[in-house]
């Protein structure tokens, strides 16, 4: 190992990462979700239309998009769906119903009875330890015969599943898990009805549960995908709304419209002089470094690793655009 990686390395550990492997997952294995898109399971004509979108994600929904009475047409068009279409660079995800609704069993069976498994599975209204627990077991029994693990997204919907949001990631962060967690998802709307709260435009009365979904996440190599803004007309909103989801950290925002995805996508991706900027850091962090100065600045500012692993971020995150786009 190289001397700068050794104190890069050690620098990652004083700045809250438990091990290496933690911070990995920032760096290997990425997969951008800067529009998270769902579409109704049932709606054959509409997932179809989703293989010629650019979303990163296309979220095929047992859950809220489909009528009660349609839950097992949801799942059989899903399953058939699967092994037919080609979703290009989208990941396929398929949410299923929560584990309280009494549905969630049948969802995992018939999905992972398809011959082609979605890329992910994503979990409503994970509020408790015991909905994990429950979750690894039903998907460990499905896995088995696979010998492989799947990619797991969790939501997080109400008050006391934010309450519970540390014990959840740091379950589903285990590597003995028979999946990977990958993400934690804003449900805000239910969320305001377990609080008794009123959804306004600029959503101040979400900024606490926001900001605290961004620091769970984070804190255990997770990404964070911010709340859905239901009105898909008011375009310039949407613009302000998911410009200030980037600031505070998240990676993604969660769309129900394919006129959305543009702005979304723009919105969670770096401009030009954010690459620049975090080259141009990165280029002076590393030379500093080979020279073995303690202090190094950067534009007349000090450099820490907060920012270096900012950059880190911002570049891993233009290449895999670049790709996407190409």
């Amino acid at each position: 190992m190289s001397v700068f990686r050794g104190r890069f390395l050690a620098k990652i550990l004083k700045q809250g990462f438990t091990t290496t492997k933690q911070y990995s997952r920032y760096v290997s294995g990425f997969v951008p979700r800067r529009s998270f898109l769902y579409m109704p399971g049932n709606d054959e004509r509409k997932v179809k239309k989703a293989t010629k979108l650019d979303a990163d994600c296309v979220v095929l929904d047992c859950e809220d998009a489909v009528a009660w009475s349609k839950k097992q047409e949801a799942r059989n068009i899903i399953c058939s769906l699967l092994g037919e279409l080609e979703f290009g660079h989208s990941e396929v995800c398929v949410r299923i119903n929560s584990v309280s609704s009494g549905l969630a069993e049948d969802d995992l069976s018939a999905i992972f009875s398809s011959k082609v498994l979605p890329n992910t599975i994503v979990i409503p209204k994970v509020d408790t330890l015991e909905d994990m627990k429950w979750i690894s077991e039903k998907i460990g029994s499905l896995m088995k015969p696979k010998n492989e693990k799947i990619k797991l997204i969790t939501q997080t919907e109400s008050a006391v599943g934010l309450l519970n949001l540390r014990d959840v990631c740091i379950y589903g962060t285990d590597p003995g898990r028979p999946f990977t967690l990958q993400a934690i998802i804003f449900g805000s709307d239910d969320f305001l009805v377990s609080i008794g709260g009123t959804r306004t435009k600029d959503a101040l009365e979400l900024l606490y549960a926001r900001q605290s979904v961004v620091v769970h996440a984070k804190a255990y190599g997770l990404q964070a995908i911010d709340l859905v803004d239901i009105d898909y007309k008011d375009l310039d909103n949407l613009k302000q709304q998911s410009e200030e989801g980037a600031r505070m950290g998240f990676t993604g925002k969660q769309i129900i419209h394919p006129v959305q995805i543009n702005i979304v996508n723009t919105a969670f991706s770096p401009s030009g002089q954010r690459i620049q900027w975090a080259k141009e850091l990165l280029e002076a962090f590393e030379k500093q470094e080979q020279m073995g100065k303690g202090a190094i600045s950067f534009q007349g500012n000090m450099i820490d690793m907060p920012l270096v692993l900012q950059a880190k971020n911002v570049l891993r995150l233009a290449e895999h655009v670049k790709t996407y786009s190409s």
